[in-house]
């Protein structure tokens, strides 16, 4: 199968990585307006050719381009039997209609961010709405671009899938891409997805971004930070490395579920901090049996 994937960071590379062992791909073409991104992602085996700024490879030679990467000219990146969108949400959704406006009847477009209602919204009357699948893959590293990419990324993880326009045999063909990759498949409306996100993932990044700032500002010894850091504080700010050019359009355009999420959030922390404050032992001890419970979940 011909593969575009338009994104080459982590889920894009990493998804290159082993479509291509797997025997799913054929032939891989990747494109990103990073030309950086590009040389990489030649040189590290990612992708067959690319189709963005032509970068100068280690042999001298330029990469084959398209004049507007991210534009309304994809050229030769339309040509294939599956198009993967792995960038900016916000970028996505710009960019989606114009993808649709250029394939194949038989072409598959889909993508793997962590919102899906404003996507779909953007293509809701396109008349090729029927061949995208909107995909979100839970998986994933705090890094960032091609070198970030891993192989079985994926392996054993959730990926949910909001299929509520789509055809048939367009999430078949999703389907079996996922199913290659060993991940198990959910089926959700994208309303329904974004507003579960916002509260397992979205406020996730949100506490350990505010966390980390918090550290940075209360604590000007950046060695001491270094020196006392245990990993519960690692673990808990390790998101906080996260991409803003990735997290900021994400928690733009989920921001009705997360302000949610992030006002009941708000409203246990200043509980805890009133029964700080009054020495309320008792107060916080409930508090934490209570959160103690997320344990049987997880398991």
């Amino acid at each position: 199968m011909k593969i575009t994937i338009i994104g080459l960071g982590l889920i894009g590379g990493s998804l290159a990585l082993d479509l291509k062992a797997r025997g799913f791909a054929t032939h891989i073409t990747g494109v990103d307006n990073n030309a950086e991104h590009c040389r990489l992602a030649l040189e590290l085996g990612l992708v067959d050719e690319i189709q963005g700024p032509s970068p100068t490879l280690p042999n001298g030679k330029g990469a084959k381009s398209a004049v507007l990467p991210f534009g309304e000219d994809l050229g030769g990146a339309l040509n294939s039997d599956l198009i993967i969108i792995s960038i900016p949400v916000s970028i996505t959704a710009k960019l989606l209609p114009k993808i649709l406006d250029g394939i194949a009847d038989d072409t598959v477009v889909m993508d793997v961010g962590s919102t899906k209602h404003e996507i779909c919204k953007a293509i809701k009357k396109h008349p090729r709405r029927k061949q995208f699948i909107g995909t979100h893959p839970i998986a994933g590293t705090e890094n960032s671009g091609p070198k970030a990419a891993v192989k079985n990324l994926f392996d054993n993880k959730i990926c949910i899938l909001t299929v509520d326009d789509s055809a048939l045999w367009a999430v078949e063909c999703v389907s079996a891409m996922y199913e290659t990759l060993n991940m198990k498949l959910l089926f959700m409306h994208s309303d329904e997805h974004d507003k579960h996100v916002a509260y397992v993932s979205h406020i996730s990044h949100i506490s350990s971004f505010a966390l980390a700032t918090t550290v940075l500002e209360m604590e000007k010894n950046t060695s001491t930070i270094f020196d006392l850091a245990g990993s519960g504080f690692e673990s808990t700010v390790r998101l906080a490395k996260s991409s803003p050019e990735m997290w900021a359009p994400i928690f733009e355009q989920n921001s009705k579920h997360v302000s949610k999420a992030l006002g009941t959030y708000i409203k246990h922390l200043t509980k805890f901090k009133k029964d700080i404050d009054k020495k309320n032992t008792k107060g916080m001890q409930q508090v934490m049996t209570k959160a103690n419970t997320i344990r049987k979940i997880l398991k």
